[in-house]
């Protein structure tokens, strides 16, 4: 019997392709590691691979689980001979394993590395396997030596599966795996460590020399999570853990798998972001102490576009050219050899010089430009505060109906707020804290309400804007509050231009601290964590959200190092100063998960209404309001993605409720990855079709269309400063004053001396460039990096019909932007809303959508 049995086994060959890249090739000292691989394999050290069958058991585990047979090793062909380290192109490999019936269908296979380098695992396609045709396995990841693993790395065919559900042979290579990836908590972690955990935001500053406060963990410092290094902490405060050098910024950990995988985007982001550090961060103070260069006029500002600007003279010149390399001078400050820095002109300029002065456009970025997500209906006039009147007095708005009464078409106040009119732009309740401690650097701003009224054509008019200052008599006797209005002549029409910059520099702190890096990129990086720690790669929730996570951690730990730290870029140019990230935790803490869906903050911003009767289930308020009605298409069409890919692998809520990683995964997202919202009550629970789904949706949304339409419009709109200053020095001039007689004598000049100096918008408009831009290989949202990332037929036509709805939301998009009745799409400036377009090219565009958080 037994002669006859291994007479059926029917031996033979099955070909595979392996893609991979070699070590890291953005330099030539891996050229020696390449080298040295091909030693070790003329010596036997090679890679190996051994299949796992899904259906055919192998041996028991010391608990007693059966494993799949694992084949014979296979070792990868003609390493020395498939090209050279010098590129960064992927090289494709032959393998040959022997396959028998007791292999049958492979669901997985194990990799030893036992070169001395690392290479990136791309994919393995068997060619022909017996009785099931070609099957294909996705990998995307780093393999480092064996020695530097406890278990052979095992990758699983790209076939999704519910914990459930998982062949029996293949649950303890699944359940293992994630065990790897959360880690034991404690050491420090080491490039090849694959874990996510958790860490407070305790490493933005340094106690002996600008301490900032750790962020998380406390009911009055609250924050997400960010990704755990575990580097030792501080001698001085056992709290802050300690922080890299600035030359080994790109050093700091972060699971291999999430590091930026692409030449371009790595090169050009992290020299740049180290280069620039290195002349800021050291020579800011000095240089601004020791030089005294002002943009003048206009004109001297629109020489940073279109003739160059010489350099400010000082320390600043000679460390540019001894530490930033020529490549990446080149598009940090374009010079023409003689310290001439050049910018791309932005293109709220490029048709019209002045249009940006208007009011009319002012009013429409509130609704197309770089922040359109601050807006809200005005429900009760005048403006209430909802700051606690204990400690800070009276904080209501001053403004009267005395101020706006004429400006309504005829109607009275109570009809304009009844008739859904009246709106505001309210930075006044979130900077009120923050006023007093910022005015006593060299930063001086307001907080500032704008209210504005819609006019029957679709725009909307400024009426009045309230500048308000803390009492100098304490934060317990109110508010100072200054309302003015519109003037397009005379002092007054340059106080009222000045007015409109205070709440200009206003909306670009909480733009870039809120809008952009705290509800994109700072919630979204539990996600990422989570995702990795509880649901493994095959779960079909994995795969569906993990496009939507590439980069995210790698773009925030570089942000941590360069941007967002104590005397980083950030602190640098943007008004909160030191106080940045601190502000930025205090508006965390009204943060709610379900508001981040974009049909629920229009509505709770009273920018629409319930309507049962529209396909978003909302209408809006202002029609032509190029953010929300783009948005409303997008999110369509991601939420019927979304409920087409999760409708075929859940058929009942039961199966939500019994999924058990999917459970683990809310569980530890609420519990640990925004830990200090865990007792909120208005987490979803995650047991119903309806609520993943939501959940989904909402998570896509933030990481791919929210972020873009923050993001990707900042050269536009803000590479010009004077459109979007990021910070004030001085205060609103008083009647009878020098800077009064100033203003009346040289509007401009003041205007300009009031605004970001030039050394900062130079610096400012530098990092805005590099946010803006596209990379190379980048993924946009209905693209996958590769199109075999499920077996399963149903997603991928699902995924394919959700490619053809961008495609025609696009077509919706040209369209509008042409419709000449809907004057918000274009307005004063001539820039067409692309913001939420979802392809582009590479570059500076002002459009796409990319699928993550990644720049």
């Amino acid at each position: 019997m037994g002669n006859m049995f291994n007479k059926e086994v029917k031996e033979r060959k099955v070909k595979g392709r392996v893609v991979l890249k070699h070590k890291n090739m953005f330099d030539l000292n891996n050229v020696a590691a390449w080298a040295e691989d091909g030693l070790y394999e003329l010596f036997g050290q090679s890679i190996s691979l051994q299949l796992i069958s899904s259906i055919h058991p192998d041996h028991e585990s010391s608990e007693g689980r059966l494993r799949g047979k694992l084949g014979n090793p296979a070792i990868l062909e003609h390493w020395i001979k498939t090209g050279t380290p010098l590129t960064v192109k992927e090289l494709t490999y032959e393998v040959s394993f022997e396959w028998n019936e007791k292999i049958g269908l492979p669901g997985a296979f194990l990799v030893k590395n036992d070169h001395p380098s690392e290479f990136f695992l791309k994919s393995l396609t068997l060619e022909e396997v017996p009785g099931h045709g070609q099957v294909h396995f996705v990998c995307n990841s780093w393999v480092y030596p064996t020695k530097y693993y406890t278990k052979d790395r095992v990758f699983f065919a790209n076939k999704a599966y519910l914990p459930s559900e998982t062949p029996e042979l293949l649950r303890p290579y699944r359940e293992e795996e994630l065990v790897i990836l959360r880690g034991n908590g404690s050491g420090e972690l080491k490039e090849w460590d694959r874990v996510y955990d958790y860490a407070f935001y305790n490493d933005l500053g340094d106690p002996d020399n600008n301490a900032r406060p750790v962020l998380g963990g406390s009911s009055e410092y609250p924050y997400p999570r960010r990704g755990r290094t575990g580097r030792p902490s501080t001698s001085s405060d056992p709290k802050t853990e300690s922080r890299l050098p600035l030359l080994k910024s790109l050093s700091i950990y972060i699971p291999a798998d999430e590091q930026f995988g692409h030449l371009k985007l790595s090169d050009f982001l992290g020299s740049g972001l180290k280069s620039i550090s290195q002349f800021l961060v050291s020579e800011l103070q000095a240089l601004t102490d020791s030089t005294h260069d002002e943009f003048d006029t206009f004109e001297d500002v629109l020489k940073m576009y279109e003739g160059g600007i010489k350099l400010p003279n000082g320390p600043l010149l000679e460390v540019i050219r001894k530490n930033i390399s020529f490549e990446f001078l080149k598009v940090l400050v374009p010079t023409d050899g003689e310290g001439l820095a050049k910018f791309p002109l932005p293109k709220v300029i490029e048709g019209d010089k002045s249009a940006w002065r208007t009011d009319e456009e002012f009013a429409r970025e509130m609704l197309a430009g770089v922040n359109p997500v601050s807006i809200r209906l005005l429900k009760e006039f005048p403006p209430t505060s909802k700051l606690d009147i204990e400690v800070y007095g009276n904080q209501n708005s001053s403004i009267k109906h005395s101020h706006i009464e004429t400006s309504l078409d005829g109607l009275d106040i109570e009809e304009a707020v009844k008739s859904n009119r009246l709106f505001i732009l309210d930075h006044h309740d979130s900077l009120m804290p923050y006023v007093r401690r910022i005015n006593a650097t060299s930063t001086k701003i307001y907080a500032t309400r704008t209210l504005l009224f819609l006019q029957k054509d679709g725009t909307l008019k400024p009426l009045a804007i309230e500048l308000s200052l803390p009492h100098p008599g304490g934060d317990k006797l109110g508010a100072i509050n200054e309302v003015y209005t519109p003037a397009k002549h005379g002092v007054e029409g340059s106080i009222w231009q000045l007015a409109k910059a205070y709440v200009a520099v206003n909306d670009s702190g909480v733009h870039q601290l809120i809008s952009h890096w705290l509800n994109t990129h700072c919630v979204i990086e539990p996600f990422v964590i989570a995702t990795n720690r509880q649901l493994s790669v095959l779960h079909p929730i994995h795969k569906l959200l993990q496009p939507h996570f590439r980069d995210t951690m790698s773009i925030n730990a570089f942000g941590r190092q360069i941007l967002i730290n104590g005397g980083g870029l950030l602190e640098q140019t943007v008004f909160p100063g030191r106080y940045a990230m601190e502000l930025s935790s205090a508006i965390y803490k009204d943060w709610v998960f379900p508001d981040q869906a974009l049909p629920v903050d229009l509505v709770k911003r009273g920018m629409a209404t319930e309507d049962s009767s529209s396909p978003h289930g909302i209408r809006l308020l202002i029609e032509d309001y190029p953010y929300a009605v783009d948005g409303l298409d997008i999110w369509l069409a991601i939420k019927t993605w979304v409920e087409d890919y999760c409708s075929f692998y859940y058929k009942s809520d039961d199966v939500v409720q019994n999924d058990t990683e999917l459970q683990s995964w809310w569980k530890e997202l609420r519990e640990e990855g925004h830990g200090d919202k865990k007792h909120e009550a208005w987490w979803p629970k995650m047991d119903t079709c309806k609520n993943l789904m939501e959940t989904c949706t909402t998570i896509i949304w933030v990481a791919s269309a929210l972020h873009a339409a923050v993001n990707f419009g900042q050269y536009s709109y803000a590479g010009y400063l004077p459109n979007r200053p990021t910070l004030s020095r001085r205060l609103m001039p008083k009647k009878h004053t020098r800077e009064y007689d100033e203003l009346e004598k040289n509007p401009y000049n003041v205007f300009l001396q009031t605004i970001t100096a030039q050394l900062q918008t130079l610096i400012g408009v530098s990092l805005i460039e590099l946010l803006s831009r596209h990379p190379s290989e980048e993924v946009y949202l209905g693209q996958r990096e590769c199109p075999e990332w499920t077996m399963d037929l149903e997603p991928l036509m699902a995924f394919e019909k959700f490619g053809k709805k961008l495609r025609d939301i696009e077509s919706r998009i040209v369209q509008r932007n042409s419709d000449e009745s809907l004057k918000n799409r274009v307005g004063p400036v001539k820039v067409p809303y692309t913001l939420l377009y979802p392809s582009s090219k590479e570059g500076l565009t002002g459009m796409g959508i990319p699928n993550s958080v990644s720049i």
